[in-house]
């Protein structure tokens, strides 16, 4: 049983913490929030030990009547890996203290490359990680980018490829994020940085371009890929692939707010898609080059690749018993 600590309880950690809590061999030993908000009071309600994130903001969790088991120092004193889910740039600052408290850490794709050992993604790399001190999962784009593009690579091969990322301005509750009414070059320059990102993981020679839009519940990718594989060979190969899904003409999906209501009507947990969803009629290969387009749900399709993380750090799965085993808990 590996003892997991989640620190940030926000958008990621919440739904981390949720899926660790299904897993048989892990268990939550803790979550920190940085102040007593609502997702601290349904952290205590899902029975979660909370902790202080900050020690010198304890008191206010008394005030607000939300009760914590100490501070994140106490927290990781409980814990065997954990996974660092606060905001972009925090996670770099937090990595000393995961040090001197001997934990394994798990960082996610906002921070830069170097402040773990390796990137991860669990279909390209996961052995590489297995036993390492710590990792970083990938981006949600990156990662989107990486289901699609390793398999199409160990089964057949492929040359450039050329993606466009339109990204979402902001997740449904980031009130402070845009654009409102515009749509920007995201960078302005090329390439963005999903490709370097990329990289970091796989050796591919692509080009990525981004823009961000007024939406709030999914990024789209346009990718075109230099292969020598059919549009049967492809979809024979994604097929494969537990986390990519296939968005089927039957389904009348054709909007990414279609798929987050297919996935509410089929109970997924606030709605999550953790798979790349994949448009069928998208799939179409000429002269040598294949074009697709995949949806990616920005707040979840990394909560799997977490999950296998934690085994690879505590190396107590193989690649293939891990992924088996997480997408069977969390209904993939």
């Amino acid at each position: 049983m590996v003892d997991v600590a989640v620190n940030g309880y926000g958008t990621i950690g919440k739904r981390v913490a949720d899926a660790v809590a299904l897993q048989d061999d892990m268990q939550v030993v803790g979550v920190a929030k940085t102040k007593p908000n609502f997702e601290a009071r349904n952290a205590v309600e899902n029975g979660y030990p909370l902790y202080a994130a900050v020690e010198e903001r304890a008191d206010e969790f008394a005030e607000a009547g939300i009760e914590i088991a100490g501070d994140v120092n106490e927290m990781l004193e409980r814990a065997e890996v954990v996974v660092d889910a606060t905001p972009s740039g925090v996670g770099a600052q937090n990595a000393s203290m995961y040090d001197d408290h001997d934990v394994k850490a798990i960082f996610q794709g906002g921070e830069d490359d170097d402040v773990a050992e390796r990137s991860f993604n669990a279909a390209a790399n996961y052995g590489d990680c297995v036993g390492a001190e710590s990792v970083r999962v990938v981006s949600c784009n990156t990662t989107g980018l990486l289901r699609v593009l390793h398999p199409l690579e160990r089964d057949h091969g492929i040359g450039k490829v050329r993606a466009t990322l339109v990204r979402r301005g902001g997740d449904p509750a980031q009130h402070g994020r845009g654009p409102i009414n515009d749509i920007l070059p995201n960078p302005v320059t090329i390439p963005s940085h999903h490709g370097p990102d990329v990289r970091t993981v796989m050796d591919v020679d692509i080009t990525t371009t981004g823009f961000k839009v007024p939406a709030t519940l999914m990024h789209v990718h346009s990718l075109n890929v230099e292969t020598t594989a059919s549009r049967e060979e492809v979809i024979e190969t994604l097929e494969g692939e537990s986390r990519v899904r296939f968005v089927e003409p039957e389904d009348g999906v054709s909007s990414t707010a279609e798929i987050k209501e297919m996935m509410l009507d089929e109970g997924r947990p606030r709605g999550d898609a953790w798979e790349n969803m994949v448009w069928r009629e998208s799939v179409s290969v000429e002269d040598g080059e294949l074009y697709l387009f995949q949806a990616i749900h920005q707040e979840s399709d990394v909560v799997p690749e977490n999950i296998d993380a934690v085994r690879a750090l505590a190396g107590t799965a193989d690649r293939d018993e891990s992924v088996r085993t997480t997408n069977e808990t969390l209904g993939i």
